[in-house]
């Protein structure tokens, strides 16, 4: 899978970087999506408009496994966006490297 990543006035305002994570549920160490994040900083929350392989539905992020409650959707009130607040230790994650994406 080819991914070209959103470059939009959210991610100028991060600095310009963005990369893919690859983000697992903590609870049964399976895969629950790709995410792009954008700038530094820990990913505490998921905004909806930044999942690439599935689109999020629901008041809330569960694991498609274990069904595991990850995080509640929120409105991010600075930027008026729709996110999923994650609970802590709710998810682990690593950084994909550019080309591999899918």
């Amino acid at each position: 899978m080819t991914y070209q990543f959103i470059q939009d006035a959210y991610q100028a305002r991060r600095g310009g970087s963005s990369r893919v994570l690859d983000v697992c549920c903590e609870g049964c160490a399976k895969y629950v999506t790709f995410y792009q994040k954008d700038g530094p900083g820990s990913l505490r929350c998921m905004y909806v408009d930044r999942f690439i392989d599935m689109t999020p539905a629901g008041d809330e992020l569960c694991c498609p496994h274990c069904q595991r409650v990850l995080g509640i959707l929120i409105t991010y009130a600075k930027e008026n966006r729709l996110a999923y607040r994650l609970f802590v230790d709710a998810v682990t994650k690593r950084i994909v490297p550019r080309r591999q994406v899918g």
